[in-house]
């Protein structure tokens, strides 16, 4: 059984910068066997049965249908919209995502590797989410 665990911001994550404005950052990681690029970690992501109710709560209240084939999609870098997200910023190892309201709209995500974080933005009550952890991606095969 895998353990979700409690850890520091990585100094290098596309959060860190929400951090050193004092918004507040959290992030949990999970070390699993075997390894798996940014890609295939966040296509794997956004395909979970989860995340697909959650892309289909989206589709009703927001409007923003998606699809496994554009979460696909996002993972290969060949979109920068995804449901109700764009893209922020995008590195070889972290995918940031921001609610199309704006850079500090009410979620945003990063991706990358096995972590999940989160910081609330100060004055407008934004919400980052991040998936990850720099170097080698881990998976369960």
């Amino acid at each position: 059984m895998f353990s979700v665990q409690s850890c520091p911001l990585p100094d290098n994550a596309l959060l860190a910068r929400y951090r050193r404005s004092g918004a507040f950052t959290d992030c949990y990681a999970v070390d699993m066997p075997g390894a798996v690029s940014l890609a295939r970690y966040v296509a794997a992501f956004y395909t979970t049965p989860v995340f697909r109710l959650e892309r289909l709560i989206l589709q009703w209240v927001v409007s923003r249908p998606s699809t496994d084939a554009q979460a696909e999609q996002l993972a290969a870098g060949e979109i920068d919209t995804f449901a109700a997200w764009h893209v922020e910023a995008r590195s070889p190892d972290q995918l940031l995502l921001a609610d199309l309201r704006g850079p500090h709209g009410l979620s945003q995500g990063l991706l990358t590797g096995a972590s999940v974080g989160s910081t609330v933005t100060p004055g407008c009550g934004g919400e980052l989410i991040a998936l990850g952890q720099g170097g080698d991606y881990r998976w369960s095969s």
